[in-house]
């Protein structure tokens, strides 16, 4: 490696990252002051537009599109985000509320703040996670760094088979939008004694959200959309899974991917205890647990099952060389999320304008879609699963197919797709 290389601005940041990381584990007891000065970096700020950038995105209430910073030159914004904060003329905007709608007919409520605002907040945001990650717990998965849905997947599939036979399925009510400000501010100035950054993340919490040209404003919640969010939710929850160390590590072992958590317990009487304690830490943070979708799920019959991050979970028999037979943890796609998958698949092949379509622009745009379902989905359980879903794609293509060649059945071109399938090179789930 050549020693005299200039170091680039990402390996620059990085350098940073690390030595915060460094610094916060040394010593738990740690407070940093010194913070805002390394938002305000050109490099700082320089990764966190590229970030924001990568991300896509739409406009916030300003109007200002990705498109119109580009036009305006990249390297002019970043410089006018440091002289705003520099000079302490930097003010958040209210976030645009945006509504995604969800398979039951609710809507679920976005935040989408300005891209100057989303720029300061991963520039924060790079500049806090180190810090807090030093604090976060092994149960903790979600929105972090070098870890997945798929690691939280497998430890919940080890405890279920280290005899953890009950679990308490948990669902807190609105949690985004109920997390107590004063207590999250609380617990980030544990780690930051920098008024100046705790001014712009309570900046943020107080900027309230645009909803038909009125700006509404709440002590509660912070707004989903937002970039620096994920961040602060799992502070916020951290508390949970300190107290869940201190007290409920002998009842059960907790997984927790952002506010979505379950309890593997041993026993019935445990899994009853660990729903009371994880009622009382609730409590003290203010929050509520679905009275619905909160439950103790009975495992070791096999009868009943749970469902968590889109995978259900149930003990199945197996058989060992010798046929003895026994219970292992099985794991395969939960119903809404074959829904989902079938319901993808049938808005792209469908639609009457959608005939004008080649097969290979089809075959393309699907095979990205398939391969990302396969690499989360498939599992020694799902195949079966899997190849109904199999099925279903060729059966859509199908029906595409006679459509578009005009024919009156679609079973009778089923032949002829299978074999122009294979030719551009369809993936299946299987």
């Amino acid at each position: 490696m050549n020693a005299n290389r200039l170091t680039t601005p990402k390996e620059k940041v990085q350098q940073l990252r690390e030595k915060l990381g460094h610094a916060a584990k040394t010593s738990k007891s740690r407070k940093f002051h010194a913070l805002y000065d390394k938002v305000c970096r050109l490099d700082v700020l320089g990764e966190a537009w590229k970030c924001v950038r990568a991300n896509k995105g739409t406009a916030g209430v300003d109007g200002e599109t990705l498109a119109d910073i580009e036009k305006k030159g990249e390297a002019r914004f970043i410089e006018e985000c440091r002289e705003r904060l520099l000079q302490k003329r930097y003010r958040p905007q209210p976030v645009r509320r945006h509504y995604i709608p969800k398979k039951d007919g609710r809507k679920r409520p976005l935040g989408i703040p300005t891209i100057q605002d989303r720029v300061v907040q991963m520039a924060v945001k790079l500049v806090l996670e180190p810090i807090f990650e030093a604090d976060f717990q092994e149960c903790s998965f979600g929105f972090r760094p070098k870890r997945s849905a798929k690691q939280a997947l497998e430890r919940i599939r080890k405890a279920c088979n280290r005899k953890g036979n009950w679990v308490v399925d948990v669902d807190i009510q609105g949690y985004f939008d109920n997390i107590n400000q004063g207590k999250l501010m609380k617990l980030v100035a544990t780690r930051i004694s920098d008024r100046r950054m705790l001014k712009l993340i309570r900046q943020w919490l107080e900027a309230g959200v645009m909803e038909e040209g009125k700006v509404r404003r709440s002590d509660l919640g912070t707004p989903q959309g937002g970039v620096i969010s994920p961040l602060l939710a799992n502070i916020y929850l951290n508390y949970f899974d300190r107290l869940w160390e201190k007290h409920g590590k002998e009842v059960g072992e907790l997984t927790r991917y952002a506010d979505d958590f379950v309890v593997v317990c041993k026993t019935r009487k445990d899994a009853i205890h660990a729903h009371k304690l994880i009622r009382a830490i609730m409590e003290r943070l203010e929050l509520t647990l679905h009275p619905e979708k909160t439950r103790i799920v009975g495992l070791w019959t096999g009868e009943e099952g749970f469902d968590f991050l889109g995978m259900h979970h149930r003990k199945t028999k197996a058989e060992t060389g010798q046929s003895h037979v026994y219970y292992t943890t099985g794991q395969w796609l939960c119903k809404k999320a074959e829904k989902h998958i079938r319901e993808v698949v049938k808005e792209r092949l469908a639609p009457p304008n959608m005939r004008r379509v080649s097969i290979d622009e089809h075959v393309k745009w699907l095979n990205p879609k398939i391969q990302g379902w396969k690499n989360y989905y498939a599992t020694p359980y799902s195949t079966r699963w899997m190849s109904k879903l199999d099925w279903y794609i060729r059966q859509r293509l199908t029906k595409w197919y006679a459509k578009k060649r005009q024919r009156n059945g679609w079973r009778g071109s089923g032949h002829e797709v299978r074999f122009l399938s294979q030719m551009h090179g369809l993936k299946t789930l299987l």
